[in-house]
């Protein structure tokens, strides 16, 4: 097939790590392609629909292996790319449009969640806690609703004092480096879990499940996988935050309602090719849903390719995987 990669135009070696981190993701993907036979190349999309448009009618690939997880750097834009796609009639790899929307709106995903009777923090919007009277049962943290990659979150994102108004003034202060739109979620103390997932012939693939353990934390510091530990290699947060598979026997009934949650989301937002749960178990051993990542990063250093290998998967059949569940039949 002849296979376009698309991702954000402002994804260049300028950019910051996060929006960088689709280059190294474009890199890998092609590479894969390219050995199981596929032609491919590459299209940035930017808010230019027009342009863009006319150069997918112009290239007429059989599949779009869509990176896209921001428009000019605005992750609210994030389903733009399925939406123009579908409106071409052209295949597409991963969620769709209507699932990209959802899970990239945390408070809708939230509701969602609520509704469906899947636990997730309790939250506020700023028009909530212009509501609310009654003190806060802290701590929150306060997140962006619409970018990912832990986008203006560290452990100062964290907010411990009881009244609504105070909160309300440091998500204002805070709005304009996460997005412009900001929401407050209770702070769960406890353990943090990341749950991939991959399609396969047979349906959902849980990959072996991952927890980020926080290592040499003095006490008092806030337990947050935030931008530094992310993105920031030489910090103390990113040496200190360590990914682990090994677990005890006692984990595996929490680690067998982990996946369950995970594919029950899966299930609930629409998902397709692949996606990541992310999960808080707190003190008395329950989980909350964190976020549901419908285009998680598949870099080759990613928590989903290290998932992934651990199952005994090859970079190559992960791309396999995810081509085979975009409904395109492979020639």
């Amino acid at each position: 097939m002849k296979v376009i990669l698309l991702y954000d135009s402002k994804a260049d070696e300028e950019s910051t790590p996060d929006q960088r981190d689709v280059l190294d993701q474009a890199a890998a993907v092609g590479e894969a392609l390219a050995e199981l036979g596929h032609e491919t190349g590459r299209l940035t999309l930017s808010l230019d629909t027009r342009k863009f448009t006319d150069a997918v009618r112009s290239l007429r690939p059989d599949l779009v292996f869509n990176l896209v997880e921001s428009v000019e750097g605005h992750g609210r834009l994030l389903y733009l790319a399925a939406a123009l796609l579908d409106l071409l009639k052209i295949p597409y790899t991963g969620a769709a449009t209507d699932a990209l929307y959802v899970t990239t709106n945390k408070l809708l995903t939230k509701k969602i969640l609520e509704a469906s009777g899947i636990p997730t923090p309790p939250s506020f919007s700023p028009g909530q806690l212009r509501r609310t009277l009654e003190p806060l049962q802290g701590p929150y943290i306060i997140k962006s609703v619409w970018e990912h990659a832990s986008v203006g979150l560290d452990e100062d994102s964290v907010f411990s004092g009881p009244e609504p108004r105070q909160l309300l003034s440091e998500m204002e202060r805070r709005k304009a480096n996460l997005g412009g739109e900001c929401f407050a979620e209770k702070y769960i103390e406890g353990r943090e879990f990341n749950l991939s997932v991959l399609a396969s012939p047979e349906g959902p693939e849980v990959l072996p499940p991952a927890e980020m353990t926080f290592k040499d934390y003095p006490p008092g510091k806030w337990r947050v996988v935030g931008y530094r530990a992310k993105w920031d290699e030489t910090s103390f947060e990113s040496r200190s935050t360590v990914r682990s598979f090994e677990f005890s026997s006692v984990d595996q009934p929490l680690l067998l309602r982990l996946k369950e949650i995970a594919k029950a989301c899966w299930s609930l937002f629409g998902l397709r090719g692949y996606g990541r749960v992310d999960f808080r178990v707190d003190l008395e051993n329950r989980p909350w849903v964190l976020e549901v990542n419908a285009n998680p990063c598949v870099s080759k250093d990613s928590g989903f390719f290290a998932a992934a290998t651990k199952a005994g998967l090859s970079y190559k059949q992960i791309v396999q995987r995810i081509i085979q569940d975009s409904g395109t039949p492979l020639s």
